[in-house]
């Protein structure tokens, strides 16, 4: 079966010939402090991302008193002793997010999260949040996952660090438990920061292809023009970590993009959006007057005597168009003029024999919406779900 194509994130589309979806990572930039997420919010929505997102988590349900940093984390807060510690401080405290929530309804931007444990998708779920993000590290969380899914919500899945079958594991589990059209994939490369180099962005299409699903892609470079070549690789949805300050002090900051960075970063996806256009080759109006200057039509290159064949060495093409398409120039060859042609006349049928417009069907330019019927059609031809 063909599974939809696009997937309902609040008010939004999320999909192919849709406008791509744009996240704002606030994550734990906010750095436990509730000021800070709110400026976040505002920062987000005055970029014109479409989604603000944080990270909702217990640290002491999600990990071990002593488990122990990654190296990027503990390279930007040498101090901050285990991951336990380090993610204790970053908590976003349940109580604060209907706040922050009416915060962003109020300035019209989808508010999300990440939960990394089963009570938070439960208050998420209650919070009327649009979309559920899972992250990388919980695609492989069986019960997260079916929790996830069992709430409804159209489900946004991290693939960073995965195997192939890892995602295929997590594929077909959620399609077990939530209706279809609620999975978006998210190409993921879980490096802190990732080089543009290492990005890899064909595994955009490799994902789409396998699975049938849309496919994004979490970034996590530095760069503020990579929007541009993620949506080019056929990402419908870009997640890119925000924060207010890149020299504060945290694990996420550093390779974070700044405000007026970001607004550049959506303003690049949003661009090379508009630049893909919608796949159907036809003449639109912003062609229509260079197609008609520089085309030709077929004139008479000599005159032309009444009642006698038309030869081949007798007739030019010359601009402007408008008169018969130079492709029926064989259709013209040993007609006969009806009247005598003057030298440098454009042709057209009432001048020769043949008084019908001769036109066959496989040169007749078909109408937009019949182009669009069987560009659809082709497309869903060619997708082949697993």
């Amino acid at each position: 079966m063909n599974l939809p194509l696009h997937v309902a994130i609040g008010r939004r589309l999320v999909g192919s010939n849709q406008p791509v979806y744009v996240i704002a990572e606030a994550g734990v930039n906010h750095d436990g402090d509730i000021e800070s997420a709110h400026q976040l919010i505002e920062a987000a929505a005055q970029s014109g991302a479409d989604a603000v997102k944080f990270q909702l988590f217990s640290a002491d349900r999600l990990v071990a008193a002593d488990a122990p940093t990654c190296a990027y984390q503990s390279d930007h807060v040498p101090d901050a002793g285990s991951q336990h510690d380090l993610l204790r401080k970053l908590e976003l405290p349940a109580g604060c997010l209907a706040e922050l929530k009416s915060h962003a309804d109020q300035l019209e931007i989808d508010f999300l999260a990440t939960p990394f444990g089963l009570p938070e998708v439960h208050t998420l779920a209650k919070l009327g949040v649009p979309a559920i993000k899972i992250a990388s590290p919980d695609i492989v969380n069986v019960p997260l996952l079916r929790t996830a899914a069992d709430t409804g919500l159209p489900l946004i899945v991290s693939t960073g660090a995965s195997e192939l079958s890892e995602v295929e594991f997590a594929v077909k589990l959620l399609r077990e438990r939530q209706e279809p059209g609620r999975l978006i994939l998210m190409h993921c490369v879980s490096a802190y920061p990732t080089p543009v180099g290492a990005a890899r962005l064909r595994c955009i299409q490799t994902l789409a292809e396998r699975f049938d699903v849309p496919v994004g892609f979490s970034d996590h470079t530095t760069s503020a023009v990579v929007s541009a070549l993620a949506v080019s690789a056929g990402s419908v949805l870009l997640e890119k970590h925000l924060t207010l300050d890149r020299r504060r002090r945290g694990p996420d900051h550093f390779f974070s993009l700044e405000p007026d960075d970001f607004a550049q970063y959506v303003q690049a996806a949003r661009e090379a959006g508009a630049a893909q256009g919608d796949g159907r080759i036809v003449c639109d109006p912003a062609q229509a007057e260079v197609r008609r200057l520089s085309r030709g039509s077929v004139v008479a290159a000599v005159d032309l005597p009444a009642g006698r064949p038309i030869r081949e060495d007798q007739l030019v093409v010359r601009r402007p168009g408008g008169g018969i398409d130079p492709r029926l120039w064989d259709r013209i060859i040993g007609k006969k003029p009806a009247t005598d042609i003057r030298a440098g006349t454009p042709l057209d049928w009432e001048m020769l024999s043949m008084r019908e417009n001769p036109t066959p069907p496989s040169l007749q330019v078909p109408s937009n919406d019949a182009t669009n019927r069987r560009s659809t059609v082709d497309r869903s031809r060619r997708r082949t779900p697993i």
